[in-house]
């Protein structure tokens, strides 16, 4: 019998649900959290009261699509990282409803964490390029900007050790508080990208600071609303912020892969999915980069669910 494999996660601004089975993926789908138009984020209380109301609709489609009794386990996103610390108020609805559903069907439930996630659905497909061992891996999103060293585990995520990243602003935030700013919804990568990419002359070049491993992104910010108050044009200000990007994060990529010996690096997260940044990283580092498939780079349960088949076929 062809088994299941269920994922769920509850991030700060999406509810996913999410299946796959040893041929891929059979169900998924997740709802983007409401944030109010100029606000740069959600408390997490209405976070949570989101993800209670988005639950159970999202997995009443999902028992609609699959046959609950292939549904062999399932792993839940249960916190941000894997620091001894790290914890947010939103994954604990997510956890609920794993735990629920995993009691109904008395199948096993493994707590995994956010971030995890995000790596193992940016190695789906990718996973022949990473079989010789350990290898380097960039979280970009809204509340991370990790340089990590991933090992692997029977072809899953093992341990993941973070070797650098931000000091202050996260590369997510940095994204949202200039589109915020220009008027855009939030999150506002999506927006701020078409406009990036209207840019003629792309002259304004943001300082890109970097010590060793960590960078910086608060006074980018700064600067570039500085720009806009100063009535800079948009476009311009916009392309100038992925252009900042691209040059610290190849930066922080060059050296730790000079220091750790790899030649690959998979790069996660919703940040990530931005084409306009992948094009600058790949034409400043001129090494082998690997991305998240379409869709896949922004919060999403599929993560979840592949490390609930890895988990389970371990355990077997």
């Amino acid at each position: 019998m062809n088994r299941y494999f269920i994922g769920v996660d509850t991030s700060c601004y999406t509810t996913s649900v999410s299946c796959i089975s040893a041929e891929g993926i059979v169900f998924e789908k997740r709802t983007m959290l409401s944030v109010p138009l100029g606000a740069r984020g959600l408390r997490q209380s209405d976070a949570v009261f989101q993800h209670v109301k988005n639950l159970p609709e999202l997995t009443r489609a999902l028992f609609e699509g699959v046959d609950r009794e292939r549904i062999a386990a399932i792993a839940v996103s249960t916190k941000p990282t894997a620091d001894e610390e790290s914890y947010m108020p939103v994954f604990l609805a997510g956890k609920l409803n794993a735990t629920a559903i995993s009691a109904a069907l008395d199948v096993p439930l493994y707590e995994t964490t956010h971030q995890a996630g995000h790596v193992r659905a940016a190695m789906f497909g990718n996973e022949a390029a990473l079989n010789d061992g350990p290898f380097l891996a960039m979280h970009l999103s809204g509340g991370t900007t990790d340089l990590l060293t991933v090992g692997l585990s029977d072809g899953g995520v093992g341990a993941i050790t973070k070797i650098g990243g931000c000091d202050d602003l996260h590369a997510g935030q940095f994204v949202d508080r200039v589109g915020v700013k220009m008027g855009l919804p939030f999150p506002s990568g999506v927006e701020l990208e078409k406009i990036a990419n209207r840019a003629k002359t792309r002259a304004i070049r943001l300082p890109s600071s970097v010590k060793g491993l960590v960078c910086s992104f608060s006074g980018q910010e700064t600067q570039a609303n500085r720009l806009l108050d100063g009535g800079e044009a948009k476009e311009e200000v916009a392309y100038a912020v992925y252009d900042c990007m691209a040059r610290t994060f190849s930066k922080m990529l060059l050296s730790a892969m000079e220091t750790y010996g790899c030649k690959t690096a998979l790069i996660s997260g919703g940040v990530s999915g931005s084409k306009l940044l992948r094009e600058m990283l790949f034409r400043r580092t001129g090494k082998k980069l690997l991305f998240a498939r379409d869709g896949l780079s922004s919060d999403n349960a599929v993560g979840a669910a592949l490390l609930a088949r890895d988990r389970f076929l371990k355990g077997r």
